[in-house]
């Protein structure tokens, strides 16, 4: 593909991101950086719950964004108790959300999965139109590729599109696609791409969502760690400029970008403008 193509896609791609963010003391300072207008999505850590989750949806709700609270299955007690977060997601006009199985050591109730937990969502009344859901590209350290692929084709009826977990290397991003679009799972993905921050702040952000204490987590991200902790942080040019060329192409056909932005919010937005500065220019940014 022409570079001037894959460029002008992933141009699109990050005047839209949706940046996603964690229930933190400080977190609503960083949410002034985020441009009117964006989708944001506000996570569950094990160590803060879903009532965190709920409570940051509500003090941002006026902020003209487009929000997306978590709902992980393993922070959800019971059917009355996801009858109780959907009720009040309703009542705050919440349209979208993002169902995971969540990095709890121990489920609190019967919800092991985020299948299971879409399955008893479609049995309730809500308003949600919008449903996202995880994807593996990498595998996962406790669960195989095969079962993983009969996950995502039975999650696909209840979804509307899927995040990627994060991956730093595109070739296995793009070999994934292909092979799940060949099993007829045709949901819109979006690419799960880590922001930009520096060590110091993403170490103290880990330990604050209790990381350090989640092996589920940390066995879920391999390499994140050594990334994101190398010299001068980490930012995802090499990877977005690797995969420009497969947004609009078949079978890849990429449609958003997702920040995982650990909270740092003001990187991430300076460096998205530069990169858009620089997709703008007319140069061979190829990596």
């Amino acid at each position: 593909m022409n570079n001037d193509v894959g460029y002008d896609a992933l141009r699109g791609r990050l005047q839209n991101p949706c940046f996603e963010i964690i229930p933190l003391k400080g977190v609503e300072k960083q949410v002034e950086h985020i441009p009117a207008g964006s989708d944001v999505a506000i996570t569950c850590s094990p160590d803060k719950g879903i009532p965190a989750t709920l409570d940051l949806t509500r003090r941002l709700r006026d902020r003209g964004f487009t929000l997306i609270p978590h709902i992980a299955a393993r922070m959800v007690a019971d059917e009355a108790d996801l009858r109780d977060i959907v009720g009040q997601l309703d009542d705050l006009g919440i349209r979208r959300v993002f169902v995971v199985g969540g990095d709890a050591e121990q489920p609190v109730g019967r919800f092991d999965s985020s299948l299971q937990l879409l399955r008893a969502m479609s049995d309730i009344d809500h308003g949600m139109e919008i449903v996202g859901i995880g994807a593996y590209p990498e595998g996962h350290p406790l669960i195989d590729d095969q079962t993983l692929l009969r996950y995502l084709k039975a999650k696909q009826p209840y979804a509307s599109y899927m995040i990627t977990q994060m991956c730093f290397d595109p070739e296995v991003i793009v070999g994934w696609l292909r092979r799940v679009r060949a099993e007829g799972v045709d949901l819109p993905v979006h690419i799960g791409v880590p922001g930009v921050a520096e060590r110091a702040k993403l170490l103290k952000i880990a330990l604050k969502i209790g990381v350090g204490q989640s092996k589920r987590f940390l066995k879920s991200n391999r390499g994140l760690v050594g990334r994101m902790m190398a010299p001068g942080g980490y930012s995802p040019d090499e990877l977005l400029l690797a995969l420009a060329g497969h947004f609009d192409t078949p079978p890849s056909n990429i449609e958003g970008v997702h920040f995982y932005s650990f909270n740092q919010i003001e990187s991430t937005e300076e460096w998205r403008a530069e990169m858009l500065a620089r997709l703008g220019g007319g140069k061979d940014l190829s990596p």
